[in-house]
């Protein structure tokens, strides 16, 4: 019998409908990906086979009893407690002989996704409190799991533990993601939600792809004949008096029942179009590194680290959350200064700036208004094009490109990034984590456009297709802290030519001394004064004062005109980059000496 599915479901928000008559039901053990365009109702799928939200028509059938847990991609705001609290499951109660294996349970998932289980939840970045959530989901040992972008804000080595755990899961597993090799290794069936219509496609990703380009195909060749017969029928009734004196009345009535289908037909919707604009050629050599070095509170960075970065190189940085990617970024453009070594820029250097935490989008102003600042007009490729047909490119309709950017979904607000990026002329993209939240059919011409790029690009992402798709070389943050090291390559390529693991030896058996009398414990910890209670209760609005202070710094050195200040502004900026990014370590650092002095 089947966990879980749907009967003849209809929903809609006061426009098309999202599912039209959808079908579908899962097992147990299977590993399902649901697939579709961005904004074609995929969360809201699984928000229904939930429980949070109802049909229109039709029937959600779920097994009697079975119990289902949950990822959401917006995180409630009614959680409160430390980590290890809210990873509780609560989706049933729980007997007092499973708590300890519950807990357990917890400790490890919080372990594995890199948490610290009694740092307050409400304090966490939005990111990690979604690894929060995502530690509960996984505790719980549903029947079911319903994730959505179980992969986000995770680095490359929690992805792949991620994926141990979900293939040793035993219930059914409902999942949407835009990490192809995620998708590719865990799923077991495809279930597409296209135009409203669900659609099964047994087997893998990769088979997946060959039947759909299939299906388009036929549709496309169906729908050409459909039109052509149509438009003939419209020929013969605008005759009138041919059609009156002959009485075929069965065949006037055929044409109405024609009209209706072709009215009723869903367009597949349009690709985004991207293109990139491009400045004029840099200088041959745009950054080159010697011995450079860089540590916050004495803890190392960036150590040692050579490199010579060339016209046309793309480069994709790959390393732990945390390891100091973006402070390699910000050494190699300039706009901080190595505390060791030196590096020296090249010349007519134009940057465009992707940054992962949309610090460049103003969430009060429209879509258009972000992009065109106010404009009507804007230039693309030496052409003036209206900005709401520019943004037509990137599939946002009218309508929704006078549309608050507050009210955009995620993928949403990912082209809206891109739309903005692309109509700066750079010679340097620097994308921070691009993929995120982008369907797999944007994602392709993504790659597309940034291998055909003639400029130089940064690339930071844990998207290992991606990586694959597009770099020509690789720094990897491995070894010692601090370390980087360079391969040619992609992903694939550096798992193929990095060291080998250290082996490490069994130890040798030697004949026990005889035992010493314990050292003297250590005094326990008398807890904290009241000066420094308040000052940790006053350090995350700090931390998170600089913190939004650093990202207008690095919102306004993305725009493709912050260059052309004068020198004083540039060097007080990355100055003031600079004293950020040490007053930022320095007050994370304080936070967890005062936190444990807190018994």
């Amino acid at each position: 019998m089947a966990l879980i599915g749907t009967r003849d479901v209809k929903l809609a928000f006061g426009g098309p409908l999202l599912l039209e008559e959808a079908s579908f039901s899962m097992d147990k053990g299977e590993r399902v990906c649901l697939v579709g365009r961005n904004g074609t109702g995929k969360s809201t799928l699984l928000r229904l086979l939930a429980g949070t939200c109802q049909p229109d028509e039709g029937e959600v059938i779920r097994a009697k009893g079975i119990t289902i847990a949950t990822l959401d991609q917006e995180v409630p705001g009614d959680l409160e407690g430390v980590a290890r609290e809210v990873a509780l499951p609560d989706s049933a109660p729980l007997h007092p002989e499973d708590l300890p294996r519950v807990a357990a349970r917890v400790e490890s998932l919080l372990a594995l996704l890199g948490l610290n289980g009694d740092a307050p939840f409400a304090t966490l970045s939005g990111g990690l409190k979604r690894r929060v959530l995502l530690a509960r989901a996984l505790a719980a040992e549903a029947d079911v799991l319903l994730l959505d972008e179980p992969t986000n804000h995770l680095d490359m080595a929690t992805i792949e533990q991620l994926e141990g755990v979900i293939k040793g899961y035993r219930g059914g597993l409902l999942f949407i993601t835009h990490d192809r090799m995620f998708l590719e290794r865990i799923a077991t069936r495809i279930l597409e939600l296209d135009r409203g219509r669900l659609t099964d496609w047994p087997g893998d990703y990769r088979l997946y792809q060959q039947r759909k380009e299939a299906a388009l195909d036929s549709e496309a060749v169906t729908n050409a004949l459909f039109d052509k017969r149509l438009a003939q029928e419209e020929t013969w009734i605008r005759q009138g008096i041919k059609a009156r004196r002959t009485r075929n009345e069965g065949r006037v009535r055929a044409l109405e029942r024609m009209r209706g289908e072709r009215r009723a037909r869903r367009e597949l919707e349009g690709r985004v179009r991207l293109r990139a604009e491009l400045a004029e050629k840099s200088g041959k050599l745009v950054a080159v590194a010697e011995e450079v070095g860089y540590q916050y509170d004495g803890v190392p960075y960036i150590r040692n680290f050579s490199t010579v970065v060339q016209r046309g190189d793309k480069i994709g940085i790959i390393g732990p959350n945390g390891c100091g990617k973006t402070t390699l970024l910000n050494l190699l453009l300039g706009r901080l200064a190595p505390q060791a070594g030196s590096i020296r820029l090249g010349t007519n250097l134009e940057v465009a700036y992707f940054d992962q935490l949309r610090a460049g989008l103003d969430e009060e102003k429209t879509v258009a208004d972000n992009v065109a600042n106010g404009r009507e007009m804007v230039s693309v490729g030496g052409q003036t094009r209206h900005i709401i047909g520019y943004l037509q490119d990137f599939l946002f309709p009218p309508a929704r490109a006078r549309s608050p950017v507050k009210i955009l979904s995620g993928g949403e607000r990912n082209r809206l990034l891109l739309a903005k990026l692309f109509l700066n002329p750079a010679n340097i993209l620097v994308m921070d984590e691009p993929t995120n939240d982008l369907d797999t059919d944007t994602l392709d011409l993504l790659e597309e456009l940034l291998a055909d790029y003639a400029g130089t690009l940064l690339l930071v992402s844990h998207d290992r297709a991606f990586l694959n798709n597009v770099v020509t070389s690789c720094l990897v943050f491995e070894g010692e802290p601090g370390e980087i090291r360079e391969y040619a390559g992609g992903y694939d390529d550096w798992l193929q030519q990095r060291p080998p693991p250290p082996v490490v030896a069994a130890p040798a058996v030697v004949r026990k001394a005889a035992p010493k009398p314990p050292p003297p414990a250590p005094k326990k910890a008398t807890g904290l004064s009241y000066k420094e209670r308040r000052e940790l209760e006053g350090l995350p609005a700090r931390i998170e004062s600089l913190e939004a202070e650093q990202g207008v710094l690095h919102a306004a050195m993305a725009e493709a005109t912050y260059y052309r200040n004068s020198p004083e502004r540039l060097t007080a900026d990355q100055a003031r980059l600079t004293a950020l990014e040490s007053e930022l370590g320095a007050a994370y650092a304080r936070w967890e000496a005062l936190e444990g002095m807190d018994p």
